[in-house]
């Protein structure tokens, strides 16, 4: 007999589909019995989850993709977790060790091993919160989608929109290592003074203010734009569309301003990748896992060495998740997001 016939797990589930805004009454709380644990399987108490914005996508009707499909009703928020395994019938993940890896919005998770898990030491000096942040989706995401396809060299200037949040919060330090100019895009003048004190960014734009986002770019990157990160998508993207430089890369990683839209915002300014001989290209952190090492080194010798900071967000408890979430997609946050169930010992 296996620890889980004791074990009745909490959950968040989706209750009911958004039309448009998700709201934490879209989410409940539920409990379940867990089943015995099957041979392969081992049982994870989690102890950080991981909210990201690409998941909102998948709790719409008819979402699906290569990467994920349609979130069920009923069943937990898949989510990146940081948990300790407690019970387990797989001898390449014994009872007692840490792992970081795709299971859900739930105190206790069943996994296989599969779903990019993986063992992490976290008495190595670094605080488990950045296998979350700046070691682990995140931080790939950033990192990949700059070095892979932004391929910055230290004369370009890089825009960074949403900046503040997880991802771009750590785009914009790590394009100043490698010497480019960063221009940080942000929805208040308390997150501009933010991102040029506390992350080094050379320029931060409120997109909010009453001088056009245009006129803004145009200011603050007279040459052109070399590098977009992209999260937000629609209008925004758009926008910087209009100001590329020749040989602009666009860094497709997001679309938060779409997620809770009720209809696409359409592109309108295509014309520009081919007169600006500019590439633009989507990209998941997935894509790079067989990298992953070599880029865990460098991110963590750039946190050592104290270039890079990962900035955090912090929520408590299984309750505060839904309306933690719903909170990040509106652009409340600073830094990586992620909801504390138990402190790692």
């Amino acid at each position: 007999m296996t620890k889980t016939q004791h074990i009745t797990a909490r959950h968040v589930v989706i209750k009911s589909r958004p039309d448009s805004a998700l709201m934490p009454e879209h989410f409940e709380i539920t409990e379940t019995q867990l089943p015995a644990l099957k041979p392969g399987e081992f049982l994870i108490c989690n102890h950080i989850l991981s909210l990201d914005a690409g998941f909102r996508q998948w709790m719409n009707a008819g979402a699906s993709d290569n990467y994920l499909s349609e979130m069920p009703l009923g069943e937990a928020v898949q989510s990146i977790i940081l948990g300790q395994v407690v019970d387990s019938l797989n001898e390449d993940y014994p009872t007692g060790v840490y792992v970081v890896g795709r299971t859900a919005w739930q105190d206790y998770s069943i996994a296989d091993g599969s779903d990019l898990m993986s063992i992490i030491d976290i008495d190595n000096g670094v605080s488990p919160e950045q296998y979350l942040s700046a070691l682990g989706p995140s931080g790939m995401t950033a990192y990949f989608g700059l070095t892979g396809i932004g391929q910055p060299t230290a004369c370009d200037t890089i825009v960074v929109s949403a900046a503040a949040g997880g991802v771009g919060s750590l785009v914009g330090q790590m394009a100043k290592i490698l010497g480019c100019k960063t221009i940080g895009l942000t929805s208040s003048d308390e997150k501009c003074q933010w991102l040029t004190t506390e992350l080094g960014y050379d320029i931060a734009i409120n997109y909010r203010s009453a001088t056009p986002l245009l006129e803004q770019i145009q200011q603050a990157a007279p040459d052109g734009v070399d590098i977009y990160f992209d999260n937000v998508g629609g209008e925004m993207l758009d926008t910087i569309m209009q100001h590329l430089a020749l040989n602009a890369r666009l860094v497709l990683c997001g679309a938060i301003s779409q997620y809770d839209a009720d209809k696409d915002t359409g592109i309108y300014n295509l014309w520009q990748l081919v007169t600006k001989r500019a590439r633009a290209e989507g990209f998941m952190f997935s894509d790079y896992v067989d990298q992953y090492p070599q880029a865990s080194q460098q991110l963590a010798q750039w946190i050592n060495d104290g270039l890079l900071k990962a900035p955090l967000n912090l929520s408590y408890g299984l309750e505060a998740t839904a309306q933690s979430f719903c909170d990040m997609l509106e652009g409340k946050n600073t830094g990586k997001s992620l909801v504390i169930l138990k402190t790692p010992q």
